[in-house]
């Protein structure tokens, strides 16, 4: 089977993009596999620094890994938004196939040097673990909001080239146009997010001649269909999507107790949580892969 590096190399050969989903328990996991498997395409699941406090680190990787060994499935495990060296190298140790070290919310120097010590620690652990390192700002919660974060910053080429070349990363997180989270006008559907496709077509260009080939989309729930499939091609190898589970999540909930408004079992409530995240997963699949 592929390693998650020889996955990552052929979705930038061919200009599509890998599908980043996060889980916090077994409902999201089954939801999500089942959407991937079904279209043949590899997965990311994420787990944030509080989805690892959740499940637990171990127990996530134990949960991805099992998926993978039990279909031979390219299915693949990222501590998403690590925020210290200790959160990195504890996902690492516990077997991560992809380690995020966001330090996005300091200044560009201290981002650059504290995120050069992660890579040294996490490759100490694991030489073949794919490391990435985040730029600009998009705000950093995974809610349906009234209004946009404050202070939302892009990323530039020179900066992005200037952040690799440093720390040595090999993926790396821009800000072009993206935002964690929901505003409430997108959970309608008045509005969605748009992205800059020039700008990581030239942050892609930039990165290239510093040593690094991949790029991650994150705080993508929201965006426009057409700007998923522009990204892809101008770049971005991985596309995060987590708010809009999140959502699907909540309302398959309310669903399973509206109908078995006396049950008590959550095997029988969770089923609409499941497909409801199936549904979105294999949609947001079809546009990343190009398969529409």
């Amino acid at each position: 089977m592929k390693t998650l590096r020889e996955v990552l190399t052929d979705a930038d050969t061919r200009r599509v993009a890998v599908g980043h989903f996060n889980i916090s328990e077994l409902a999201a996991l089954n939801g999500i596999f089942a959407a991937g498997r079904g279209l043949g395409v590899p997965l990311l699941i994420g787990v944030s620094e509080g989805e690892r406090e959740f499940i637990g680190a171990r127990r996530a990787a134990a949960l991805v890994k099992s998926l993978r060994d039990e279909y031979d499935y390219p299915v693949f495990l990222n501590a998403d938004h690590s925020h210290s060296l200790e959160k990195a190298v504890e996902a690492a140790q516990a077997g991560f196939d992809e380690i995020i070290i966001d330090l996005s919310a300091k200044p560009m120097d201290e981002n650059i040097k504290e995120t050069a010590d992660v890579v040294r620690a996490v490759r100490a652990v694991n030489p073949g673990i794919v490391i990435e390192g985040e730029i600009g700002y998009i705000g950093t919660s995974s809610e349906v909001m009234m209004d946009a974060p404050a202070g939302i910053a892009l990323s530039t080429p020179e900066e992005a080239a200037a952040f690799v070349a440093a720390t040595g990363v090999d993926v790396l997180a821009p800000a072009v146009g993206n935002m964690h989270g929901l505003l409430k006008t997108m959970v309608s559907g008045e509005v969605h997010k748009r992205l800059d496709i020039p700008r990581i077509a030239a942050i892609k260009a930039a990165i290239g001649t510093a040593g690094c080939r991949f790029m991650t989309l994150h705080g993508g729930s929201g965006t426009a269909d057409e700007d998923f499939v522009a990204a892809a091609k101008a770049g971005m190898t991985i596309i995060h999507v987590s708010s809009e589970l999140r959502l699907a999540w909540r309302r398959g909930v309310e669903e399973g107790l509206r109908a078995l408004p006396d049950e008590i079992a959550p095997y029988k409530i969770l089923p609409p949580a499941a497909e409801g995240i199936r549904k979105i997963v294999e949609d947001r699949l079809k546009l990343f892969n190009n398969l529409r």
